[in-house]
C-alpha cells in the first residue's frame, strides 16, 4: 500500500505566492510523483475560532477549494474535500480531547500567539485547536504530514496522543511523521523581508495573492524593498530584500542562484525586479484564469466536493469503527 499524506488549508483569506511556493506547489509535485495516497482538505472547522460572518466563511470555502483545483490538484487522483463535510472530524476531536493533557495544550505556541492577537475572543476552541488537528491526521491514518517549522509541534502532539491511545487500547492509530518537502522555500514579505509573507498582512504591497492581476504583480515586484547596493547578489544577512526576490525568481523559473547572479551581473535592480514580476506572472496567471472559470460554475465545484466528501467519509468510517469498538461504545 502507498503511504498516506494528509494536509489542509484554512478557508480564511486568499493564499499568497508564499503559500504556493512553500506548500501548494509541493502538493502538486507529490500528486505527480504517484508515490503517495494524498488527501487534501479545506479546514473550515479550524477557521471558526475567530468570529466571521457566515457569508464570508461560505464564500471563502468555495474560493479555497477552487484554488486547490486551479493550481493543478486532480480530484480523481487525490481525495480533495471540505473538513466540515465529514462529521467524524468533530467526533474524533471530542474523543481525543479526553486523551490529551491540559499541560500539553497550554504549551502550544500557536495558542499563545493567537490569544495575544485575539484577546477579546480566547475561546475553548482556540485552546483545543491542536486536538482537532490531531483528529484530522489520525482519522485518515496518515503516515506523513507536510509541515513547516511552525506546525511541527502539532504533528508531535498528534503522535503523543496516538501513542497514549494505542498504549491503552492497542494499535488503533498510525503514528504520523512530519514530512519536510525536498523543494520549496520560505518566501518573505516584499516590504519587510525579515518577516514571512503572510496573507493576513494589512499592507497589500507586502504580499502577492494567487488571484492577483498581472499588472498588480508587476507593480508590487517593482516596488519591493531591496537596498542601496544595486548588485544582484544572494546574501540573506546583509541583502534580505534582493535575496528574497532571487529566491522567488529561482522557484518560479527553476534557475539556480549562481545562474541568476550571472544572468543579472552588471544589470542592477532596474532589470531584475521586472524580470521577477514577469516570472511570477507566468507562474500564477494560468491558475488565476482557471480559478475564475471554476468560480463561475459553483454547481461543478459542489459536485467535486461531494465526490471528495464521499471518499474521505469512507476512509474516516473505517477508523471510527476501530475507535468506537476500542473505547467500548455500543454499536447498533
Amino acid at each position: 500500500m502507498k503511504k498516506r499524506i494528509l494536509s489542509g488549508v484554512q478557508s480564511s483569506g486568499t493564499p499568497t505566492l508564499g503559500n504556493y511556493l512553500g506548500a501548494f506547489k509541493n502538493w502538486v509535485d507529490l500528486q505527480n510523483e504517484g508515490v503517495y495516497d494524498c488527501l487534501y482538505c479545506v479546514v473550515d472547522l479550524h477557521a471558526i475560532t475567530v468570529r466571521r460572518p457566515p457569508e464570508e466563511l461560505r464564500r471563502q470555502t468555495y474560493e479555497m477549494y477552487a484554488l486547490l483545483l486551479a493550481i493543478g490538484l486532480d480530484p480523481k487522483v487525490n481525495t480533495l474535500f471540505v473538513q466540515s463535510h465529514v462529521p467524524a472530524h468533530a467526533e474524533l476531536s471530542w474523543i481525543l480531547n479526553c486523551y490529551t493533557m491540559y499541560g500539553e495544550l497550554s504549551r502550544m505556541t500557536q495558542f499563545k500567539d493567537k490569544s495575544a492577537r485575539h484577546a477579546g475572543n480566547v475561546n475553548a476552541g482556540l485552546f483545543t485547536y491542536p486536538v482537532l488537528m490531531a483528529a484530522d491526521i489520525l482519522l485518515y491514518q496518515a503516515h506523513l504530514v507536510p509541515v513547516g517549522g511552525d506546525q511541527k509541534q502539532h504533528v508531535e502532539l498528534s503522535r503523543d496522543v496516538a501513542i497514549r491511545f494505542n498504549g491503552i487500547y492497542g494499535e488503533v492509530f498510525t503514528l504520523p511523521e512530519p514530512y519536510i518537502p525536498p523543494v520549496g522555500g520560505r518566501i518573505m514579505s516584499l516590504q519587510d523581508p525579515t518577516r514571512k509573507m503572510d496573507k493576513s498582512d494589512p499592507n497589500p504591497s507586502a504580499k502577492i495573492l494567487l488571484t492577483e492581476s498581472d499588472d498588480s504583480i508587476l507593480k508590487k515586484c517593482k516596488r519591493a524593498v531591496t537596498d542601496s547596493d544595486s548588485q544582484v547578489r544572494y546574501d540573506p544577512a546583509t541583502k534580505p530584500g534582493v535575496s528574497n526576490l532571487m529566491a522567488i525568481y529561482a522557484l518560479a523559473t527553476g534557475k539556480t542562484i549562481p545562474e541568476i547572479e550571472n544572468e543579472f551581473s552588471g544589470l542592477g535592480y532596474g532589470a531584475f525586479k521586472p524580470a521577477v514580476g514577469q516570472a511570477v506572472v507566468a507562474l500564477l496567471s494560468p491558475a488565476r484564469r482557471e480559478y475564475e472559470r471554476l468560480m463561475a460554475d459553483i454547481g461543478y465545484l459542489e459536485s467535486v466536493m461531494r465526490d471528495g466528501r464521499d471518499r474521505a467519509a469512507a476512509a474516516a468510517a473505517a477508523t471510527m469503527e476501530k475507535v468506537r469498538n476500542a473505547i467500548g461504545f455500543v454499536s447498533l
